[in-house]
């Protein structure tokens, strides 16, 4: 059973479309946040690109990789504290697109939410064809067999994650919070084992500027792939309507996820070059990856066993889950309040009457996931790279496409906090410059030398934004619902100004 608002007379609306509320607790959360930015998955397959291995240009921070990261790391606490000084205020599960309206205008805003969440949409289709290939492929390189493929895993994983987002946010977040704990442990706990066991080997160069191949150009470029490791730290903020004290738990989930990924980042990031001796041509050379090689037996080059390695393995795969188990919450609840807006079809905001999820917006996305299988399936050279299975081609335009399109409504959230500042003087005023030279940073990574098929996805995110501003426009005139079951906190007036009335 199903729920959506009716007009009475005039349009106004005569009932509420409305998320469940008052479910959530400060760790579910922080597992939203920590479960869309997928730690362990990032260093297993980002950190590589912050080093330059498989990166567009062939360039990164080299061995100066953990202080691109920490130099990544402050732009995006500067985005925190904007997204901080928002949540304080604006308690809507539209997240950054009501940000970007609260600074920008409804507009603007709209436009962003149409980019934001198509991006995150897309980096979840793509994501699931990844896990699906990975789990496969998996099976196939450790038992010798895999009589499952690809495409079944994906369909197999694509239903379990859209019943578990039917079944309640609570659900859907203490699943991220088990699938994200249990691989980030493991992970800490090997990472910690490799610079522990190199023991005298360890070194300061990581962090020294002279250590980079190309000086500081390298430890930039690796800065701009570093962004890459923390996109969604913000997606908490998405859970606002449904968590009894957003004002204090959404900044908390937001800084704290952020604060966390910056040590275990570095820890990783610091880890995978040490344990490779501080050899780029070693670490080049690692063709399942540098995570899964430290695993595997000395005899292979690594620290740990084949049980070690399967393990790595395992709880990669866990963490994707977990990535993908929150893009479904985020999605689904930014299509949610856009349509509740008008801004989409009014369908996407019906939720069940019991559960108060939204059920439409699940499918859609759901639906997507599908149409991607197709896609992969009927068209292998749609996306092709060398010496890469077509599912992780597929991925790699996903991830490209959504991390652009998040990073274009980063920049514009920070405009629109300088644009109109309400609360947190210079500090917020810092705060916003520091996250858009950040995030311009980003979308220049995203295109700097890059080639096709690669540079495609900047550029289809870009035509996807002209779509928006259409759609969107056309949309306006529409009477909006509004924002009813958003509990907003009252706006304090600006700095100085006089009391009204």
């Amino acid at each position: 059973m199903t729920t959506t608002a009716r007009e009475g007379p005039g349009g106004a609306p005569a009932g509420r479309e409305r998320l469940g509320t008052g479910k959530l607790r400060l760790p579910d959360v922080v597992a939203q946040s920590v479960g869309f930015m997928g730690p362990v998955f990032s260093s297993a397959f980002v950190i590589p690109l912050v080093i330059g291995i498989g990166s567009a240009t062939g360039q990164g921070g080299g061995l100066a990789s953990p202080l691109s990261v920490i130099i990544a790391a402050v732009g995006i606490f500067g985005l925190g504290w904007v997204v901080s000084s928002y949540a304080r205020r604006i308690h809507a599960a539209g997240s950054l697109y009501d940000y970007v309206t609260d600074g920008l205008g409804e507009r603007v805003g709209a436009v962003a939410g149409w980019l934001y969440y198509g991006g995150v949409m897309v980096l979840g289709a793509s994501l699931t064809l990844l896990i699906g290939g990975f789990v496969q492929s998996t099976i196939r390189s450790e038992l010798g067999s895999a009589t499952i493929p690809d495409w079944a895993w994906t369909l197999v994983i694509v239903g379990g994650l859209s019943v578990l987002a039917y079944l309640g946010v609570q659900v859907s977040t203490r699943f991220q919070l088990t699938m994200a704990l249990v691989s980030l442990s493991v992970l800490t706990v090997f990472f910690a084992y490799v610079v522990v066991h190199l023991g005298g080997a360890n070194s300061a160069r990581a962090f020294e500027p002279s250590s980079a191949a190309d000086g500081w150009k390298g430890i930039f470029l690796g800065v701009l792939y570093g962004v890459l490791l923390f996109v969604g730290f913000e997606t908490s903020a998405n859970l606002a309507e449904e968590t009894p004290n957003p004002s204090r738990h959404i900044p908390f989930a937001v800084m704290f996820t952020a604060g966390l990924a910056l040590v275990y980042f570095v820890l990783a990031t610091y880890a995978q070059i040490a344990g490779f001796h501080f050899d780029l041509k070693a670490l080049a050379a690692a063709a399942s990856g540098p995570v899964f090689v430290l695993g595997s037996p000395a005899a292979e080059g690594g620290y740990g066993a084949i049980w070690l390695r399967r393990l790595l393995e395992l709880v990669v795969a866990l963490d994707m889950l977990a990535v993908a188990m929150g893009i479904f919450v985020s999605a689904s609840r930014g299509l949610f309040g856009m349509a509740r807006q008008r801004h989409l079809p009014a369908v996407l905001a019906r939720v069940d009457r019991r559960r108060g999820t939204p059920v439409i917006a699940i499918g859609a996305l759901s639906a997507l996931c599908g149409v991607f299988v197709v896609l992969d399936q009927a068209f292998p050279g749609l996306y092709a790279l060398p010496r890469t299975p077509h599912y992780f081609a597929m991925f790699a335009w996903g991830a490209t496409f959504g991390a652009f399109s998040m990073v274009i409504v980063y920049l514009l959230m920070c405009v629109g906090a300088l644009r109109r500042p309400r609360t947190g003087g210079a500090v917020l005023s810092v705060a916003s410059v520091v996250g858009l030279l950040i995030s311009a940073g980003a979308l220049f990574g995203s295109v700097y030398e890059v080639t096709a098929p690669t540079i495609w996805a900047p550029w289809l995110s870009l035509i996807w934004l002209g779509v928006g501003v259409v759609v969107t426009t056309l949309a306006i005139g529409r009477r909006p619902v509004g924002r009813e079951p958003a509990r907003t906190a009252p706006r304090p007036p600006p700095t100085g100004a006089a009391p009204e009335g």
